[in-house]
């Protein structure tokens, strides 16, 4: 399993393109791997023969570095890796001296593969491995058991001995093993498996939350002008073949210039010390039926409208589509997240996506009834809500406060969005 992301640790298998047998060559997708970021294909290296696959189409959890499949270079070679499995032990250990294991003391397996890997020739028993009332099980199933619930009486062991492994506890589970106790009397429900990328998403927003110290400041911003400016260059979008550019394409650029004015605001918190970025790589919020993606837009504050939008179209039909790659989402210093144009939501608090230190929530536009230039007059106007949360160890309030001004200046006065003054 290779390391697809900087963050990923394990990876799970969505299918194969391949099939054992096949003929390799580089550059050829091998399949498709689901890391805590995207689902991203895995390109052969070599070229050679698909020899054997140790973990098929579904399998989770797959700790990187750890055997999905064997390639061989002479087809000749395939017939070798019929029957091959790798051990699930840390290391190579005799069958006879794992039939000698007869003490009552736990041997020390390290937990790399489910189940259908091949087991030492001990007699498998029918219930759990004991020594008067002890069962027998892997820290890491003991682990399992306990955040779910599962009583390790009730889950036979398919370890040496009978001894209960990780794969067992999933088993148990996967067959509805968990106990009814989780929820309350007379409840009808469906438990909805996690995708890789939620379970790390919710992980991040959970230690985001927990470890970084959240401010909120809001501003409403008038954006008439910003509408009639759009009116005015999509005509000549559509002319010339380009994409219609959005609202959200206007907000981008104008938080781009906005961080280029306020620099403090495109940093992150290192511990020792404060990484103020050069680049401003603005990560945009994309909700799909697989989960939450952000894709970047490089260097927003140097880019044109037409070209912005070009790229979030194209990046939010990829993560539609699960095909993002990781170029596509990494290196980010600021977040952008928009609830109102498509959901209508007038105002909110995002989450700040780590490792950076602000994220700029965009509420929906609203008219409104003002005062108007003479008294006793009144006009409309249209107004939307910006909010940021702001890591508070790395900007202080004053300098949240700077860049929202920024940014409220160049959406009421969006011509200055091209001479970036």
């Amino acid at each position: 399993m290779p390391s697809l992301s900087p963050t990923m640790t394990e990876g799970n298998i969505a299918r194969w393109l391949k099939k054992e047998g096949d003929k390799v060559s580089p550059g050829e997708v091998l399949c498709e791997v689901e890391t805590d970021k995207a689902t991203v294909e895995m390109e052969c290296m070599e070229e050679g023969y698909l020899a054997k696959i140790i973990h098929g189409d579904g399998s989770k959890e797959i700790k990187v570095g750890e055997i999905i499949a064997v390639t061989v270079e002479e087809e000749g070679d395939i017939e070798k890796f019929k029957d091959y499995k790798p051990s699930t032990l840390a290391a190579p250990v005799a069958p006879s001296e794992l039939k000698a294991q007869s003490e009552p003391t736990e041997p020390k397996v390290e937990e790399r593969e489910p189940s259908k890997a091949p087991e030492p020739k001990a007699p498998r028993t029918e219930e759990p491995s004991r020594s008067g009332d002890r069962i027998f099980s892997s820290p890491l199933a003991r682990k399992l058991a306990e955040d779910n619930n599962v009583p390790l009486s009730s889950v036979k062991g398919t370890g040496p001995d009978g001894r209960i492994l990780k794969a067992d506890i999933e088993d148990y589970l996967a067959k509805g093993g968990r106990k009814e106790a989780l929820a309350a009397p007379g409840l009808s429900y469906t438990d909805v498996p996690n995708a890789q990328i939620r379970k790390v998403t919710a992980n991040r927003l959970l230690s985001s939350k927990q470890t970084i110290p959240h401010y909120y400041l809001t501003v409403d911003t008038r954006v008439d002008n910003l509408i009639k400016l759009r009116g005015e260059l999509n005509p000549l979008q559509e002319s010339s073949g380009g994409k219609k550019i959005s609202i959200n394409d206007l907000v981008i650029k104008a938080a781009a210039l906005a961080l280029r004015k306020v620099p403090q605001c495109n940093s992150s918190w290192m511990n020792d010390f404060i990484r103020q970025y050069h680049n401003v790589n603005i990560n945009v919020a994309v909700q799909t039926e697989h989960g939450l993606f952000v894709p970047v837009i490089r260097d927003a504050d140097k880019k044109g409208l037409g070209m912005i939008a070009e790229e979030v179209k194209q990046l939010a039909q990829r993560a539609r589509d699960n095909s993002l790659k990781p170029e596509d989402y990494e290196g980010g210093t600021f977040t952008i997240s928009n609830l109102g144009g498509p959901f209508g939501i007038k105002q909110f608090c995002a989450i700040i996506n780590p490792p950076q230190s602000v994220i700029l929530a965009i509420g929906s536009a609203e008219r409104r009834v003002i005062p108007g230039s003479a008294n006793g007059q009144y006009e409309f106007g249209s107004f939307m809500s910006a909010t940021t949360s702001c890591d508070h160890r790395v900007i202080d309030g004053a300098i949240g406060a700077e860049f929202l001004k920024a940014f409220k200046g160049y959406i009421e006065n969006p011509t200055s969005i091209y001479t970036g003054n």
